[in-house]
């Protein structure tokens, strides 16, 4: 190996491969031709954010992108974790670099989908650029920690909005203090999950009751109350141990 000396370097492919070959484009194709310096014949994996990977063959590095060649079929999410309930959390987002966080770790934790609640004691706006941001945030997650599949980021929602979902079979849960303990109702449930967890303020009593008379049940997750971010990552970890 030339340039990567490895394969565990790890690149975001935009484009579905097709005929046996891939292009990276853009700040993908800059990071490996100029960054990483990458040579005709080194190896790299590529994955697509959609649940799917690849080894990869640099064939040409030209100045706006690089062609590979791939190594085989792949692999997809579904062969190792199949049948495994997935987890969409939505939360009312804190403030500042805190969201990042947030977004790195339900990453890592295996979290499918990410709703950023709009709720009346909201503190932090998710703008178009924030959610960009988040999304590259999740993107440089997955390929430090190996997964194959973005954390979905949504447009900002209302509560009345998410509460209003057809449940579909879906285990729905509302963090509160006056909730049962977490782990005891997930530990033997493999269904998809939803999880709503308020602002820095709380949801107000008419939101928490929407919640509930929706059909929401309350769960607890520590004995103290827990910022956000930090609850949001306890539940995602408490879940996650259903796909070990």
């Amino acid at each position: 190996m030339k340039g990567c000396h490895n394969v565990s370097e790890r690149f975001f492919l935009e484009t579905p491969p097709a005929g046996g070959r891939a292009t990276l484009r853009g700040d993908e194709a800059r990071h490996l031709a100029r960054v990483m310096r990458a040579a005709v014949g080194d190896q790299v994996e590529l994955f697509d954010g959609a649940g799917h990977a690849w080894e990869a063959e640099v064939r040409q590095i030209g100045r706006a992108e690089v062609e590979l060649d791939l190594l085989g079929d792949g692999t997809s999410d579904e062969d190792h974790h199949p049948g495994s309930g997935t987890l969409t959390i939505a939360a009312a987002l804190p403030k500042g670099d805190r969201q990042k966080w947030m977004v790195e770790k339900l990453t890592e934790l295996g979290c499918r989908r990410l709703i950023p609640l709009i709720t009346t004691r909201g503190v932090a706006e998710a703008t178009p650029s924030a959610i960009a941001r988040l999304t590259r945030a999740s993107l440089e997650a997955c390929k430090q920690c190996r997964r194959n599949r973005l954390l979905a980021i949504t447009e900002p929602t209302t509560l009345a909005a998410v509460l209003a979902e057809p449940p579909a079979g879906t285990l729905r849960l509302l963090a509160d203090a006056s909730g049962q303990p977490a782990g005891s109702l997930l530990a033997s449930r493999a269904d998809d999950c939803l999880v709503l967890i308020g602002p820095e303020g709380g949801f107000t009593e008419d939101e928490r009751a929407a919640a509930l008379a929706a059909g929401f049940q309350a769960v607890c997750l520590a004995p103290h109350i827990l910022r956000v971010e930090t609850a949001a990552v306890a539940l995602a970890a408490v879940a996650a141990t259903r796909a070990s």
